[in-house]
């Protein structure tokens, strides 16, 4: 016996067709909210690295003022120590630097200087009186004024140089030292040590000199500038 369908075709398509377009909707809607909490992740995420990048750009500029100040410190503290070595040259007789150009300008050849020492020792000695303070006093209260008074002192300042360098043999340590007495700015120069050292099977003379910076010495500004050219043609 055949089954007999009362229910019209079209209301059955109808049906399904309403049936697959929820379905449509909600699968799109599924999508959508899938689609939107992507978005809202990378927002998210977005924000995120943004905020990292401003605190990095903070940093970085931190970081570049902080160099900016090391980088002005530094010129700061080259400037000063220009200032205090031109100072040092103008409080000084002598400058050191010309001392030393001295030393290394009559080196002779194959003649080399490992240690160099400055010591200055500082001491007053008694003035000498005047001719007019030599006369006898006119009385006993003159005789015991000049009793009472202070002896008047000067300020002295004694720089003692000490050497010590390499050298082939006695030859070239004697001309050095030869060369040390005809300089303008050294006295008393002495040999105080020379013995054989044997560097990587090379047997050299090392010595040890002592000399002293003539007392008052003074140097021109065209012995100064004679000093360091010959140091400068040396070094070329």
């Amino acid at each position: 016996m055949g089954t007999i369908n009362f229910v019209p075709n079209d209301y059955i398509q109808q049906r399904q067709s309403s049936r697959a377009n929820l379905m449509y909707l909600m699968l799109l809607m599924a999508m959508l909210g899938a689609i939107g909490i992507t978005f809202g992740f990378i927002k998210m995420r977005q924000r995120a690295v943004n905020k990292e990048m401003v605190a990095l750009n903070a940093r970085m500029t931190r970081a570049t003022e902080q160099i900016a100040q090391l980088e002005e410190l530094k010129a700061k503290g080259q400037t000063m120590l220009k200032t205090m070595v031109m100072t040092a040259e103008l409080l000084e007789p002598v400058p050191r630097s010309v001392i030393l150009a001295g030393l290394t300008n009559n080196l002779p050849s194959g003649v080399s200087l490992v240690e160099v020492s400055l010591d200055e020792k500082e001491f007053k000695v008694a003035a000498s009186p005047s001719p007019a303070g030599k006369s006898k006093p006119a009385n006993q209260y003159q005789a015991k004024t000049a009793q009472n008074k202070p002896q008047e002192t000067q300020r002295r300042v004694e720089t003692n140089v000490e050497l010590a360098g390499l050298a082939p043999s006695d030859i070239e340590v004697a001309e050095y030292i030869a060369s040390l007495n005809h300089s303008i700015m050294l006295d008393q120069v002495e040999l105080v040590e020379s013995k054989e050292r044997v560097i990587d099977d090379v047997k050299f003379r090392e010595f040890k000199l002592r000399a002293m910076l003539k007392p008052n010495l003074t140097l021109t500004k065209e012995d100064i500038d004679a000093i360091r050219k010959k140091r400068d043609e040396a070094m070329m």
